[in-house]
């Protein structure tokens, strides 16, 4: 087990201005410029030698520090909290504040801070020295009011928890998770040398749903201890379920120590528990000192039966003992023994459940900060049957069985196509926890067609759902996937699916499906998900963007050989690459020329193109050099229609260069070079190109620097060019009467 805790994750960077992602190491966190949400074992990295820029590392855990009553100094925090040294804590304090760029502070399980939305300023006179809750020190840190200069490493779940605090970061890391031959991996190492070692990775793996819960390394050790406990009891299956998993824990930990004297008690102790989840819930905290409910048995249940964990608030330094609290040994409890309330609850009435499960057309809050409260409810109201459910509570179940009915009512009354996509998939989930025929086809019977996860996170129990539930539908469907951070067995799995019709996926993901599938030999599904991919349009912007499209480009004939051996057809080809008709081009001043000569490179192998744009509001500037190695591809470029050269840098030179060329361009029908650096010269070199541009419509070289000269070539070519209906031509540097004369020569032209 030990071994596999010391496993190196995977960690994905990526802007939020839309960058490049790029797979680091864990050393590699504060070197890199970019950007995703963090938890690492920094500590112990930096304990071995990593990270020597800091001589002080310190951890909190957010929901232990935040209880709203407590106020600390920041003396308080870094040196009583955190850790008290036996001697010297003045010195060692004032050398933090003299050198605070030795200094990290790491504030983990951010979605833990008590009311994290609403953040007051720091108003301390002396916020080093002065008491302050712990929302205005970490104002303080994050305004640079206290220790200036200090590195700040925030981890939460999900990254937005961070953003509703901090608006600007300087980095942002997120956690990929197992792979599944890292989950088979830490199963293997978790059972090893016990005498049902064979048979557990097997069970796991035989409970798809399961197994794709155990990408999360919190969640794989769960499940198996989960799976160890059955294996001991001599059962042969796990639940299928995430509500029947947690049932399962929840009754294995406390029935079979139980007498029929104690099994009331336990009852009884448990619906307390599943109240202060709840009631911690909704102030958004996971820990406390004190509760009205909680009494000296419900405490020793709780930590008895590892629900709770016990934790020592930090002494002020003038003050006398420690003082001690309570925190929910894991967030999924929480949950689970929030909806466990709100099933039990009698005061809870039926009428009111829905409001709970938050499924709005639009984009708004959750009722709660249990956001896996709506799942586990879901699954609890489809089970007032099962026997495991029965044991833990003496309810009648008569008051369970309305509530199942008003949440069927609700589903029914559900506008399901009208749903955002997040709050489809939370839909999707508690469906499934469900487990119930009649729902499930109900939804998969309302998807519309049409799905877009464009931008969210999909995990691998998201893709495990969705998978499910589209299986069933008889209905076709077109997936967007584009900067999912779907994995690529999510994708296989999705893309395998016989009524997916067609997806859209980022480009860098779709190829190295391919190229798994192509060295799997796997020749049906590489047709078949080849056949299903879109690529039009394409918008480049990064540099990686353009290297995905030159490895489509190099793997074209290695996949049409494979593709056509594996089918017989005498000829195959990519119908992403045949399709491709827009392609933009936004890299950014920066990178653009590099990136362009590149694109240049591979045009001739996207024989559909009818649109080329390359006018960003960034300027990709790439300028002549650009346009002489575009305009030696021209005569492959049969099908162009749309060349947009606007805002690039090109003067005569580069002009020149595209004149020449330009007649090649068969099918072109508009050409923008607005916003260039034109003159007269290369207005001259396009005037003789034009009569033999027959196929061009539109012509705009507005915002040059084109004068009159210039200007009266233009006009004078048009005159034996009657397939042009518009030439724009504004440029400051014309006289406007020179302008309305050559327009009165001729109406094409715009001014």
């Amino acid at each position: 087990k030990n071994s596999v805790k010391a496993m190196e994750k995977e960690l994905v960077t990526c802007s939020l201005q839309g960058k490049e992602n790029a797979a680091l190491k864990r050393s590699q966190i504060f070197q890199i410029p970019g950007s995703k949400d963090l938890e690492t074992k920094v500590i112990v990295d930096w304990s071995n030698g990593e990270f020597s820029q800091f001589e002080f590392v310190f951890w909190f855990d957010c929901k232990q520090i935040s209880l709203p009553e407590k106020q600390y100094s920041l003396k308080d925090l870094l040196l009583d909290f955190f850790v008290k040294p036996q001697e010297g804590s003045k010195e060692i304090f004032e050398y933090i504040l003299q050198n605070p760029a030795k200094v990290l502070l790491v504030f983990d399980g951010f979605e833990g801070l008590h009311d994290h939305e609403n953040v007051p300023r720091c108003s301390a006179r002396q916020p080093e020295k002065d008491l302050c809750s712990i929302k205005e020190l970490l104002s303080g840190l994050i305004q640079k009011k206290i220790l200036n200069g200090c590195t700040l490493l925030i981890t939460a779940r999900p990254k937005d928890k961070v953003y509703q605090y901090v608006s600007k970061v300087d980095k942002t890391i997120e956690i990929v998770g197992f792979s599944p031959q890292q989950r088979e991996l830490y199963i293997t190492k978790y059972f090893e040398g016990l005498p049902y070692s064979d048979n557990a990775l097997k069970l796991i793996k035989e409970c798809e749903y399961l197994f794709s819960h155990c990408y999360s390394p919190v969640m794989c050790r769960f499940v198996c201890f989960l799976c160890e406990t059955i294996l001991e009891m001599g059962d042969k299956s796990l639940p299928s379920t995430l509500t029947t998993v947690f049932l399962k824990f929840v009754q294995q930990k406390i029935i079979p120590m139980q007498m029929d004297v104690t099994a009331m008690q336990n009852q009884e102790s448990l619906a307390v528990l599943a109240h202060i989840a709840w009631y911690l819930g909704e102030k958004h905290q996971s820990a406390m000192k004190s509760h009205p409910l909680h009494s000296k048995e419900v405490k020793e249940f709780a930590l008895k039966y590892g629900f709770f964990l016990p934790f020592a608030f930090p002494r002020h330094s003038d003050s006398g003992e420690d003082e001690f609290g309570s925190t929910f040994s894991d967030f999924v409890i929480q949950n689970f023994l929030g909806a466990l309330h709100l099933m039990l609850a009698e005061e809870i009435k039926d009428k009111s459940l829905t409001k709970y499960l938050s499924f709005p057309s639009k984009k708004k809050k959750p009722y709660n900060w249990l956001d896996l409260v709506p799942r586990f409810l879901a699954g609890l109201l489809f089970l007032q049957d099962d026997p495991y459910f029965c044991s833990l509570s003496n309810k009648d179940v008569k008051q369970s069985t309305k509530k199942q009915k008003t949440f069927l009512k609700y589903i029914r009354k559900l506008q399901i196509n009208e749903l955002c996509p997040e709050r489809l998939l939370e839909l999707l989930h508690c469906i499934y926890e469900t487990q119930s025929n009649y729902l499930l086809q109900h939804v998969a019977l309302r998807l519309k067609p049409d799905l877009s996860f464009q931008g969210m996170f999909l995990t691998p129990p998201d893709v495990h759902v969705l998978c499910s539930i589209l299986k069933i539908s008889r209905k076709e469907f077109s997936l967007d996937l584009q900067n999912s951070s779907i994995d690529m067995q999510g994708l296989k799995d999705l893309v395998g699916l016989k009524n997916v019709a067609s997806f859209r996926a980022s480009l860098g993901d779709t190829v190295r499906l391919w190229k798994s599938l192509e060295q799997a030999k796997d020749y049906e599904l590489l047709k078949a998900s080849t056949e299903k991919f879109v690529l039009d349009p394409f918008k480049a912007k990064t540099m990686k963007d353009i290297s995905d499209l030159s490895d489509l480009v190099e793997m074209k004939e290695k996949m049409i050989n494979s593709v056509q051996d594996a089918s017989g057809c005498s000829s195959y080809e990519i119908p992403a690459i045949k399709n491709l008709r827009k392609l933009e081009f936004a890299l950014g001043p920066v990178c653009g020329l590099q990136g362009f000569l590149k694109l240049v490179e591979i045009l001739a192998a996207f024989p559909s193109i009818q649109h080329l744009d390359l006018d960003a509001l960034s300027e990709n500037g790439i300028g002549d050099e650009g346009a002489k190695s575009l305009s030696e591809v021209f005569p492959t470029l049969k099908s162009l229609e749309i060349l947009n050269l606007s805002q690039n840098k090109i003067t005569d030179v580069g002009a020149e260069k595209l004149a020449t060329a330009l007649p090649f361009l068969t099918s072109l029908k508009t050409l923008s070079l607005y916003n260039n650096s034109i003159c007269d010269f290369g207005a001259e070199n396009l005037a003789k190109a034009l009569p033999l541009m027959t196929s061009l419509r539109v012509l705009d070289v507005q915002y040059n620097k084109i004068t009159g000269v210039g200007a009266q070539k233009l006009t004078a070519s048009l005159r034996k060019c009657p397939h042009i209906k518009n030439l724009v031509m504004w440029n400051p540097i014309i006289p406007y009467g020179v302008l309305e004369h050559l327009q009165q020569l001729d109406s094409r032209i715009s001014v």
